[in-house]
């Protein structure tokens, strides 16, 4: 009897184990892969009702492909590269005796649209600038997406374009596309003049983590899972993505911004990296700002603060 029970028992635990496995990949599979169809995305987790976060806790989140729905108000060129992990699209918008070029990133489901405002104003400071959709968002070949990982090798393709022209190359990238920065200059060589980040997360793994505790969910186990299953999924070691580990290997003057509300990146986080950083570095938090655009509460600020660290860049 005592051997039949704990039979069953392993049974039980092994077919569990087997669930949970199967629910991480599912999840890892939906949070890295676009899907074709359109329309609104899963809401963030915060914005779910209880009932609604049960529902994608057992189905996953849903993402549509992210679009470009406006396009710049100011005189551009559509310039498509050739990259590892597909056809890049970029908007290149020139100015008259350009002081250099700003290269934009967007985070995770987002577009280059998103940097618009904040490609104006680089412009009105006297800088070209290059607005690049990842590959598997906007205008840019398929659907994937690694939060970070593949993207860095978006950013050298995008750096080694820019450094066959005359001036300076300043790097203006948020969340994903920041730790894809970090990881570019850490592994891939990349060589900028300047770095200006907005809110990379931490590690692959403390950004699921995140998610699951802005869903009330106790973090471990489905968290480790996801993110082993998600590197099994996309071919690479998800629990190497780790922005406070590039950031020992960065040397490029930055400028690191934080929103102090922010929900998905921790102070902790931030202060990791900003004491990892190898080079000259500069740090600003905007109170009460979350995992957003900084100019939306404090337009002044941000504007000062990227102002006086670009003209510091020779």
């Amino acid at each position: 009897m005592r051997r039949r029970r704990l039979s069953l028992l392993l049974l039980g635990a092994a077919v569990v184990f087997a669930a949970l496995n199967a629910v991480a990949f599912f999840h890892a599979w939906r949070f890295t892969h676009f899907t074709a169809q359109t329309g609104p995305h899963t809401a963030n987790p915060e914005q779910l009702s209880p009932a609604q976060k049960l529902g994608v806790l057992l189905t996953g989140i849903k993402i549509p492909k992210p679009q470009n729905h406006i396009r710049p108000s100011f005189p551009y060129a559509t310039v498509q590269l050739p990259g590892p992990n597909g056809q890049l699209e970029s908007w290149y918008g020139a100015v008259p005796r350009a002081r250099g070029t700003v290269a934009l990133f967007h985070g995770y489901t987002s577009s280059k649209s998103q940097l618009l405002t904040e490609a104006v104003y680089f412009r009105r400071l006297g800088y070209n600038v290059l607005l690049t959709d990842f590959a598997g968002n906007g205008g840019s070949a398929g659907y994937q997406c690694t939060v970070g990982h593949h993207e860095a090798a978006d950013v050298a393709t995008v750096i080694r374009w820019l450094g066959r022209r005359p001036g300076p190359v300043i790097i203006y990238a948020n969340s994903m596309g920041a730790v894809a920065t970090l990881r570019a200059e850490a592994e891939l060589g990349v060589r900028p003049t300047a770095n200006l980040l907005e809110c990379p997360y931490g590690s692959m793994l403390a950004t699921a983590q995140s998610r699951f505790r802005s869903m009330h969910v106790p973090p471990f186990p489905m968290a480790n899972l996801l993110v082993f299953w998600g590197g099994v999924a996309n071919n690479f070691q998800a629990f190497d993505l780790d922005a406070t580990a590039y950031a020992a290997h960065t040397h490029t003057p930055t400028l690191l911004l934080w929103g102090t509300a922010d929900p998905r990146v921790t102070r902790t986080e931030t202060d990791a990296i900003f004491a990892a950083l190898a080079g000259p570095k500069q740090r600003q938090d905007f109170p009460g700002s979350g995992h957003e655009p900084y100019w939306w509460k404090h337009k002044a600020l941000w504007q000062r603060m990227v102002a006086e660290f670009m003209t510091e860049q020779k």
